[in-house]
Order: structure tokens, then C-alpha cells, then sequence
């Protein structure tokens, strides 16, 4: 509910705090006193679009600050959603400066406007006659049906099945998509995958193959090293093999004498064995390097195809190839298994559908048994106000299509006049009567949901009589469910509230402002009584007055 109102310099407001109650609240005033100025700055602080136009004085800044009691809202997921700092008594405060800037806060956050536009739908309802359009809304009319017949939870759980059912139809649609496009490509994709299977290359195998390579091309050079290197090693006068033994002689016959020709005389020991052992390798690889044209063909076969297959696939490497492969691989088998796996997701969007029609089903069901009472209310309520031949068609006509709220479409129908024809509302009702019905909602909303701060402005405009009583009656049970603000010319509606404002105009050295003040008992009665018989109150308008407010 709206707790408190501060104002400061906005329009003809110098300055003005209200702390409103739950509830009926009643603002009163005479024409032109800035009764429209409230509901301006309130728009304002909730997100209206503003300018320096607002300012009462240009060069001091424009606040409006407003204070909300949330406990009965649940708005927690909604300030979390939007980073702001959750308090049961939020204040919003809206700036103007004179620069023509502004800035909003909420609970010393600072807020957008559109944060704003979104959290005044969740706090207030401002009903004029601009606002009855939205009864020709369909989603509006549900939203009638299905607070008589508590569907908020299973509406909520059909939104839930919904939403994935939804995300299961894009992925079947996307799989079907995809297996249209692989299956154009999948004889190709499948050639090459076939051709690279053929291929059964290793992961080291073109390092190999191109050093062998690198041996067979030069296998002359090799041999006639080796060969020459094994005569250096084992010539009869000058061969390593000779000089080493000579040299071990040598050493062996003086190793006695001292440790430390006994060392150089072991080192040479070990040269020699490592050069005999040398010797012997250089033997053995001599004797099996030999010129192998097949294996040579061979070898250029398979490397060729491996490059072969590098080019086709514009890469360098046998690691490269292989991902290609691999990837390949997964295309083939996806389209393969394509009927599979969209038989998969079909049965996973026949079990969501299943859930979603067996819910679907209960929300028709709490719709149709709720119908006779909607009617019922709405008549009854329309009957108080004046109009006794007014009478609604209203049905559910459950359909196959997966729909917002449900698989219903709605049929509400009105007819003002006894024998009449049915017909949509904005067709058949009059401006009048569409605000009477929009109060007879509201009235019913009221006692079914927890609705925001409503507030009817002049909603008495063209009633008098009786029908002005029944007015009040209904705003004032509202106020028992609700916090209710009535800006009324309507004594009959003034004398219902639980607390009373009186909007005014002063002069003070030549500037006009406009106020506001609670009135008392005794100015309440002096207020109503006016506006029974105008400024020069009678006797009689005063009895009428305090027998209205008793």
C-alpha cells in the first residue's frame, strides 16, 4: 500500500507530505484546486516521463517521494532480479533538477525508468475511463475467470510446462534442420570419411616414413661411408683397431711403476673395447644397408597419399587429419542415427504434452465452474449500479492449441438491455457503462487477489442519485480487502472513507499554491456538507452530512 506522499516544488505544490492509511482514502477540492497534480506527481515518481515544465520554481530541484508497504506483494524475486535492496518499506524517490536531468532511486538505488514503469504496474491502478478499454482485453478477461477460480498455481505450473515445451519443439525443429541440411551432405561427407578410414594412417607414421625415405635416396653415400670408416678402423698398418692395441702395450708394460699411468693404461682399455664394439656395428650396418627399389616405391605410395589427403583437406599435419576424421565420423553417424534421436525428442515432447494437457484440462475445469458465479457477481453488482437488464455470455471453449494461459479461448459477451443481443463490450457498452462494469471487476478482483493500490479518479463523473450510493458502498468494501483512493465531487463517495484529504488553493504574496490537509471529523462534515448545497451550507446540508458520515 502507499504509505507516504512528499512533494516539493512540482507544479503548484511548494511543498506537501500526506501519510495515507489503509483502507478508503477520500480526496476532495473544487475544480482546478490540483487534485490531477497528486496523481501527476505519482506518475512521476513511478517512472512518467518529466520535464522543466514541472518545476514550480526553475532554478530549485523537483521532489517527489513516495513510500510503499510491499508485505503483502511478494516482490522479493523481482527487486533480486533487478539488483535493487529489498526493504518491506520501500521508498522510490523521483528528481528533477534544473538542468532539466533526472534521476530515480529506489531505496537509495538508482533506478531507470523503465525499472520504475515495471514496479508501478505491481503497486498501483490508476482507473479512469481510458482504463476501462483494457475489458475488451482477452488476457484481462482471464485474468477475471481465473481469479474466482484460483488458477494461479496451476496457471503457473502450466507456464513452467510450457516454457519447456516450447524449448523441446525449437530443438526438435533445429534437429530436423540440421539433419535436412547433413543429409545433403552426407554422401559426400560419407566418401570422405571412407576415403580417410582406407587411408588408416598413425599418428607418427609421416616422421617415419620420410626419414626411410631420406635413407633410401641416399644409400650410396651411406654405404660408401661406412665402408670407408670401417677401413679406417681396421686397416693391417694404420687402422684404429692396430693403434689403440699398440698403444695398450705400451702403457700396459710401465703401469706398474706409478697409479697414475695405470689410470691413462685403463682409460685406453675401455677407448679400445668402445671402438671394437663401434667396429662391429659399422660391420653389421654395412652388411644390411642395401639399395631396395620396392621398398623405395612403397614408401613414395604412401607418402603421396598422405599428402595427397593434406591438400584435399588444407592441412599440414597428421594430427590435423585425424580431428577431420573424427569430425566427420560424428556427421555420418548423426545423420545415421538421425531417426533416432528425433524419435527420442518426440517422445520427450509427447510426455511434456501429456503433463501439459493433464493441467491444462484442471484450469478449463476451475474456469467452467467458476463461470456461474462470475456472472452471478457481475449482474448483481451492475443491478446495485443502475443497470438491471444488464446480463453477460461468458464461455470456455477448450481448443487443441498450446495458448498463453491454457488451451482455452473465451467467449464474454454483454448486453445492457433486456431482450437485447450480445456483443462484444467495446462494441454494445457505452462509455458509462463501461466504467461501471470495470468497478464491478475491480470489486470482485478485490476479494479474489491481491490487487495493487487502486486509485478512481472521478470515477462518480455523470452518477448521482441512488447509483452514487451503491458506488460508495462498493469502493468502501473494496477498502475492507485493499487500500482504495477515491478523488470524488460525490458526497455519497466522500463520506465513506476511512480518512480524508482536502486538495486547496492559497495566494500568498501574489503566488498561487495549491495544498492538501487531513480533515477532521467536524471539517469532514463541513466539507460534505458543501458540497451538498455549495459554499453558503445550510442548515439541513449539515444533518444530511453528519447523517452521511454516521
Amino acid at each position: 500500500m502507499l504509505a507516504k506522499l512528499f512533494i516539493q516544488n512540482y507544479a503548484l505544490i511548494d511543498k506537501l507530505s500526506i501519510d495515507f492509511t489503509e483502507g478508503l482514502s477520500i480526496i476532495t477540492g473544487e475544480t482546478g484546486s490540483g487534485k490531477s497534480i497528486l496523481l501527476g506527481a505519482l506518475g512521476l515518481v513511478l517512472g512518467n516521463r518529466a520535464d522543466l515544465s514541472s518545476l514550480k520554481k526553475g532554478d530549485t530541484k523537483c521532489i517527489i517521494e513516495a513510500e510503499f508497504n510491499l508485505a503483502a506483494y511478494k516482490l522479493e524475486r523481482f527487486f533480486s532480479k533487478n539488483d535493487l535492496d529489498y526493504e518491506e518499506n520501500t521508498i522510490i524517490r523521483r528528481e528533477i533538477l534544473p538542468s532539466g536531468k533526472s534521476r530515480a532511486f529506489v531505496n537509495d538505488t538508482p533506478v531507470n525508468l523503465s525499472n520504475l514503469s515495471q514496479l508501478k504496474s505491481k503497486l498501483i491502478d490508476i482507473h479512469s475511463q481510458h482504463q476501462t478499454l483494457q475489458l475488451s482485453d482477452v488476457d484481462f478477461q482471464f485474468s477475471i475467470l481465473d481469479a474466482l477460480a484460483k488458477n494461479d498455481k496451476k496457471i503457473a505450473s502450466y507456464k513452467r510446462g510450457l516454457k519447456q515445451y516450447n524449448i523441446l519443439i525449437s530443438e526438435l525443429k533445429k534437429l530436423k534442420e540440421n539433419q535436412e541440411q547433413e543429409q545433403q551432405q552426407y554422401e559426400y561427407n560419407l566418401h570422405l570419411y571412407k576415403e580417410l578410414e582406407e587411408a588408416d594412417f598413425k599418428l607418427d607414421e609421416q616422421e617415419e616414413l620420410e626419414k626411410k625415405l631420406d635413407v633410401l635416396n641416399n644409400i650410396e653415400d651411406i654405404k660408401l661411408n661406412l665402408s670407408e670408416a670401417i677401413q679406417i678402423t681396421t686397416g693391417e698398418e694404420f687402422g684404429v683397431q692396430n693403434l689403440l692395441s699398440s698403444l695398450e702395450n705400451n702403457l700396459q708394460k710401465i703401469s706398474g711403476f706409478s697409479k697414475e699411468y695405470e689410470e691413462l693404461y685403463q682409460r685406453i682399455v675401455s677407448v679400445k673395447i668402445e671402438v671394437d664394439d663401434v667396429v662391429i656395428e659399422l660391420e653389421n650396418s654395412n652388411e644390411t644397408v642395401e639399395f631396395n627399389p620396392d621398398e623405395l616405391e612403397t614408401i613414395n605410395d604412401r607418402l603421396q597419399l598422405l599428402y595427397s589427403l593434406q591438400k584435399k583437406h588444407q592441412v599440414a599435419t597428421i594430427d590435423e587429419l585425424l580431428a577431420i576424421f573424427e569430425s566427420l565420423a560424428v556427421k555420418v553417424s548423426s545423420v545415421e542415427n538421425a531417426s533416432e534421436i528425433i524419435t527420442s525428442k518426440q517422445k520427450e515432447i509427447e510426455e511434456v504434452a501429456i503433463k501439459l494437457d493433464s493441467v491444462a484440462e484442471l484450469i478449463t475445469e476451475a474456469r467452467e465452474k467458476s463461470i456461474p458465479k462470475l456472472k452471478k457477481e457481475l449482474e448483481f453488482l451492475l443491478s446495485e449500479l443502475g443497470m438491471p437488464n444488464a446480463t453477460f455470455s461468458i464461455a470456455v471453449q477448450p481448443t487443441e492449441k498450446y495458448l498463453s494461459n491454457g488451451k482455452d479461448e473465451l467467449q464474454f459477451l454483454f448486453s445492457a438491455n433486456k431482450g437485447g443481443n450480445y456483443g462484444e463490450l467495446k462494441k454494445v457498452a457505452s462509455g458509462g457503462e463501461l466504467s461501471r462494469i470495470m468497478l464491478s471487476v475491480k470489486k470482485i478482483l478485490s476479494q479474489n487477489t491481491k490487487l495493487p493500490t487502486i486509485i478512481f479518479d472521478e470515477i462518480d463523473t455523470g452518477v448521482s442519485g441512488e447509483v452514487s450510493n451503491k458506488i460508495a458502498d462498493i469502493m468502501q468494501k473494496m477498502g475492507n480487502f485493499m487500500q482504495v483512493i477515491a478523488i470524488t465531487h460525490l458526497p455519497q463517495i466522500a463520506s465513506k472513507g476511512v480518512s480524508h484529504f482536502k486538495v486547496y488553493k492559497e495566494e500568498v504574496d501574489g503566488v498561487t499554491s495549491s495544498n492538501l490537509k487531513q480533515l477532521t471529523k467536524e471539517e469532514r462534515i463541513v466539507e460534505i456538507a458543501e458540497m451538498l448545497s455549495g459554499k453558503d451550507i445550510s442548515d439541513s446540508a449539515l444533518i444530511h452530512a453528519k447523517e452521511l458520515l454516521n
